[in-house]
């Protein structure tokens, strides 16, 4: 009976919260090795506010393990995302990117501005035109990421993959190595924000040249947060914030 009590009253302050809320759509693009699984506590809370969420997962990734193959490219991954924005019809999207994801809905963006209402750019790579994952990069490639290629895909460089499930996976190769087309003015027009992640107030340098840097130089508003690379899953709650404060900062403006 008194689970029965809370549930009820989760549904009933959920829905008074969804009721005076203008739902908004998020669409969650996963970084290199990841998935969709990555964003469902940041998934949850949105929810519970009253948004629309998408949290796709790229192909030869997460649960679409089963579809990786040495032909999977940059260009399979923002088609995924292209996808479901057209086939979900979806307008006004808040589109984010963590880390490798910045050069997913780089792309993106490139296909559909007319769909995208705000671009945030989460500790992500910020790719120039005809720019790869490579090449963004830039020294890291060579220092950290050669050593991980094995064959037609590039292996999680950061502990042992695929130990857990959900966990990260190796990831087709192609998609670090294609380059990214950026040339449609609209794009210029979609508002873009980039949020660092630091650690004791310092992002990482090296990082920095990856996305900061660029976003500086855009003149895209720049927004810290203080903990890890994976924010959303170290602390979702923080991030749905962080992420709430640069969606109302844009239409406050």
């Amino acid at each position: 009976m008194k689970y029965s009590a809370l549930i009820f009253s989760l549904i009933l302050s959920t829905a008074t919260v969804a009721q005076t809320h203008k739902s908004r759509t998020f669409l969650l693009v996963h970084g290199a090795w990841s998935g969709g699984w990555d964003y469902a506590k940041v998934d949850s809370i949105f929810r519970i506010k009253g948004d629309v969420v998408y949290r796709p997962t790229l192909t030869g990734l997460g649960e679409r393990v089963h579809l990786s193959n040495a032909n999977v490219d940059l260009s399979t991954y923002i088609s995924d995302i292209v996808n479901v924005i057209r086939y979900e019809n979806l307008y006004n999207v808040i589109l984010v990117g963590h880390s490798f994801g910045g050069m997913v809905i780089s792309g993106v963006a490139e296909q559909v501005p007319d769909r995208i209402d705000q671009l945030i750019y989460l500790d992500a790579m910020v790719p120039d035109n005809a720019q790869s994952a490579r090449d963004v990069c830039g020294e890291l490639w060579d220092k950290m990421m050669v050593a991980f290629v094995k064959d037609s895909v590039m292996q999680y460089p950061f502990g042992q993959a695929g130990a857990r499930i959900p966990g990260d996976i190796p990831q087709p190769l192609k998609t670090f190595l294609e380059p990214v087309k950026i040339a449609n003015p609209l794009v210029q027009k979609i508002p873009s924000a980039f949020i660092v992640m630091t650690k004791n107030g310092q992002s990482n340098p090296l990082n920095d040249k990856m996305g900061l840097n660029k976003a500086r130089a855009r003149g895209w508003k720049v927004y810290s947060l203080e903990g890890g690379h994976y924010a959303m899953r170290e602390q979702p709650a923080q991030l749905v914030q962080k992420l709430e404060e640069v969606v109302t900062s844009r239409r406050g403006q």
